[in-house]
């Protein structure tokens, strides 16, 4: 049953309650709106043990400071804007538990932009084209459309919810900086650049420009080069779409971007690496590298397991193959796992085993493939080697 569980006291900068965002309707012209960092909002909403599509507050670079009005779970993720819970340093990324009465305020920005504030059982304001976004400039969603202000009173289906205390794991907290090296997906106009264009926006450094906000971050440095103008047919815009106008200034499209654009768009920011627009402050700088696909794909796997990881541990349901048992090999030599950009050995005594292609098990076969395993909740890749023995 919905109940008050948060009074907001004072706002801070913008502070909104924001979800997953509003899916299906830029066809009409409707903007997804949605959390800036999709997936810091998804792992305190794992934390809390909220389905995935909760909504939670999404407080920008001067937090709000808020009394809970009901016994509850909550969870700190994003950026640290330096929280504190009646006055004492709040843990991030993990539950915590609050009681009635409980303060959370915040002393300013440390590290990122962005926080967000899960509670168990999510934020309850109406849903509108199935979702709770606000999108300000359309005044829909969220609470009457706004930024939360003083006096405001938000509803939870769980204020009074008890759950078990989680962790995410202690890579997702180890800070984001002030320097972005983003991966994207060249195109879908890559062609409409020059050569020498093409190799100056992988091979430059941006800054990010004051004039930035949720629709999308300018950039500013040097100039990237058009075949021939920089206009095309208006077309479908996505999260993290890279257009470049006639200054030769690349514009990373956001949340609450525009449903269409007529500029040529140079690449596509891959959805791992969103957050670090989210997370980034004007006079941050940003590299861009050109990836495939499939290793596009290959990142955005690795992060569905971390947290897939977290939902698990905290007892969510997760899904469950059915596809037959397959055998799993031990791990009892050091093998190489890649742990953010490093490179490692580790031993795994833990005896979980790695899973084995069907074709690595007839007589005979030799070669090479990727498996992943999951130790102390973090996710690992294993090149393993299947030899046949004597």
């Amino acid at each position: 049953m919905s109940r008050p569980a948060m009074e907001i006291l004072e706002a801070g900068l913008l502070t909104t309650v924001q979800d997953r965002g509003r899916y299906g309707y830029q066809r009409s012209g409707m903007p997804v709106a949605g959390a800036m960092d999709v997936f810091a909002l998804r792992v305190g909403n794992a934390l809390v043990g909220n389905d995935d599509n909760a909504a939670g507050l999404e407080m920008t670079v001067l937090g709000p400071k808020i009394r809970f009005l009901a016994a509850t779970w909550v969870a700190l993720t994003g950026a640290d804007l330096g929280a504190r819970l009646n006055g004492e340093p709040m843990a991030a990324w993990q539950s915590v538990e609050v009681a009635k009465g409980d303060e959370l305020s915040f002393q300013g920005p440390l590290d990122g932009m962005r926080a967000y504030l899960a509670i168990a059982g999510g934020v309850d304001v109406p849903v509108v084209m199935g979702s709770r976004s606000t999108y300000v400039k359309a005044a829909i969603g969220g609470l009457e459309g706004r930024a939360l202000k003083p006096g405001d009173v938000l509803n939870s289906d769980g204020a009074s919810a008890a759950y078990t205390a989680r962790r995410a794991p202690d890579s997702l907290s180890q800070g984001y900086g002030s320097e972005h090296d983003v991966s994207v997906v060249l195109g879908p106009q890559d062609d409409r650049f020059t050569k020498a264009g093409l190799e100056m926006f992988l091979g430059s450094q941006y800054t990010v420009a004051i004039q930035s906000d949720r629709m999308g971050y300018r950039l500013e440095g040097p100039v990237i080069e058009h075949v021939d103008g920089p206009d095309v047919i208006s077309d479908g815009t996505v999260f993290g779409a890279v257009q470049v106008p006639g200054d030769g200034q690349p514009i990373v499209l956001l949340s609450d971007r525009g449903t269409t654009g007529g500029y040529t768009k140079i690449a596509t920011v891959i959805s791992s690496d969103l957050y670090k627009f989210a997370q980034a402050m004007p006079g941050h700088t940003v590299t861009f590298r050109a990836v495939t696909v499939e290793e596009a794909h290959e990142v955005y796997r690795s992060r569905e397991a971390v947290l897939a990881g977290i939902r698990s541990d905290s007892g969510e349901d997760v899904p469950v193959s059915t596809e037959k048992p397959r055998t799993r090999v031990g791990v009892s030599d050091r093998v190489s796992v890649t742990v953010g950009d490093q490179q490692i050995e580790i031993m795994d005594e833990g005896g979980d085993g790695v899973p084995v292609p069907a074709w690595a098990e007839e007589p005979g076969i030799a070669g090479r493939f990727k498996g992943r395993a999951t130790i102390q909740g973090e996710t690992f890749e294993f090149d393993v080697r299947v030899q046949q023995l004597d």
